[in-house]
């Protein structure tokens, strides 16, 4: 991999992805594998004057040896000094920068009712931390790095370095940087190109979304109340811009909790609990999950629907054009960051705050007004297809067509 391109990639998460301020912490979450990138994010984020950089790493493989032999109490445990560190960070305004390069698959071994409870504990432990991404208080991005596992599972024919130098590629591609181009000009026009389809969805304020595709997906989905569509660029609280996606293609929105009813199939796996759910579907009745298959790893689905209450609803709709960067290179990814922006998808479990309008300061029981999902999980999922079709209609009964043959009209 070329130092320039390394360094440029780093430049983008750094500057436009989490667009670290002077004066801020930022804190790296990445696997060992991947120390080069996080040494040049690292860099660039004291270049901009950052406060502080603080460089967590992850060792998947000890990770699965720990799942596999450390005891549930043990596993499950918070200490006091983890709960302290999350505060600090927090009450700092801390952004966080996430390299995620999950090997996919590679947790499949491992008791599912076992990883259920590791991961509801986790994410009670972990709520405050949760909330404060899912509400934009600081600003957060998630980008990926080829590691020999996951590139391996994409490309399983080629030697490992031919893998991850394909692999790298195609991420390269799907962030559109090349050797010459001006990175920060490049993703300003395309933040350009998603605000505009935001708002003229955000213009037509629908009222509910026919989805129909010939997998089977026969969709009547209900936004919520006072919604707004958003992708790309979006804002902190502090009104910082930062892109929490890299890559990203979408415009997503709130799905009213209680008001989604009909059968989606699932066009792409998914990576859940380190195993791979594939060719799935899911029947909603008023919202709620009520009836779903897998022809692998059904166990997994279950967990991901059975997490909490929340998790049996929706908590996000995202359109995708199946004509996109990402979905043109023909590869399956095996990781939601860019499967998710290669289609349209849904997400089960919490939604986001501020699809919302004016949602700043209004307290969880005013957001249940609104059609609002609480969950402690969100996991998007893929439908998006080369015929699907969409229709919008408005409150006063106007039929908009949206997506014809898989993709946006406008």
């Amino acid at each position: 991999m070329k130092q320039s391109l390394l360094e440029k990639f780093a430049k983008l998460a750094v500057r436009v992805g989490v667009n670290i301020q002077e004066g801020q912490i930022l804190r790296i979450i990445c696997p060992l594998e991947v120390a080069e990138l996080a040494r040049c994010c690292q860099k660039e984020a004291y270049l901009a004057k950052a406060k502080k950089v603080v460089i967590e790493y992850r060792d998947e493989l000890a990770r699965k040896t720990e799942l596999e032999m450390a005891s549930e109490e043990a596993l499950c445990e918070f200490p006091k000094f983890k709960e302290e560190e999350m505060l600090y960070y927090i009450n700092e305004g801390f952004a966080v920068l996430h390299i995620y390069a999950e090997t996919p698959g590679l947790l499949k071994d491992i008791d599912a009712k076992k990883m259920q409870t590791v991961m509801m504990a986790n994410a009670e432990n972990l709520l405050p931390m949760h909330d404060y991404t899912l509400s934009n208080q600081g600003q957060w991005c998630i980008v990926s790095y080829p590691t020999v596992g996951w590139a391996k599972k994409v490309f399983p024919d080629l030697d490992d370095d031919k893998a991850v130098q394909k692999l790298w590629d195609n991420i390269l591609t799907t962030v559109r940087i090349d050797e010459d181009n001006d990175i920060i000009d490049i993703w300003q026009k395309h933040n350009k190109t998603l605000a505009r389809h935001n708002k003229i969805l955000n213009d037509y304020s629908f009222d509910y979304l026919l989805i129909k595709n010939s997998l089977g997906t026969d969709l009547k989905l209900h936004l919520a109340k006072n919604h707004l569509w958003a992708g790309g660029a979006e804002k902190s609280a502090k009104g910082i811009e930062f892109n929490p996606n890299m890559p990203t293609e979408e415009c997503f929105t709130m799905p009213y909790k209680t008001k989604v009813d009909g059968k989606v199939v699932a066009s792409k796996p998914l990576n859940y609990q380190g195993k791979l759910i594939e060719d799935f579907y899911l029947v909603f009745k008023d919202g709620k999950v009520v009836d779903y298959d897998a022809k692998k790893e059904k166990e997994a689905l279950k967990n991901l629907i059975e997490f909490d209450e929340g998790s049996s609803y929706l908590g996000e709709v995202a359109l995708i054009s199946y004509d996109s960067p990402i979905s043109n290179t023909g590869i399956l990814f095996y990781n939601t960051l860019f499967d998710e922006n290669a289609s349209c998808h849904l997400a089960l479990g919490s939604a986001y705050p501020m699809n919302i309008k004016d949602s700043d300061g209004k307290k969880e029981e005013e957001l249940f007004e609104f059609g609002f999902n609480k969950s402690m999980t969100h996991e998007d999922f893929m439908f998006g297809t080369a015929d699907l079709d969409i229709i919008g209609y408005t409150y006063d009964g106007k039929e908009v067509k949206i997506f014809e043959n898989g993709n946006f009209v406008f």
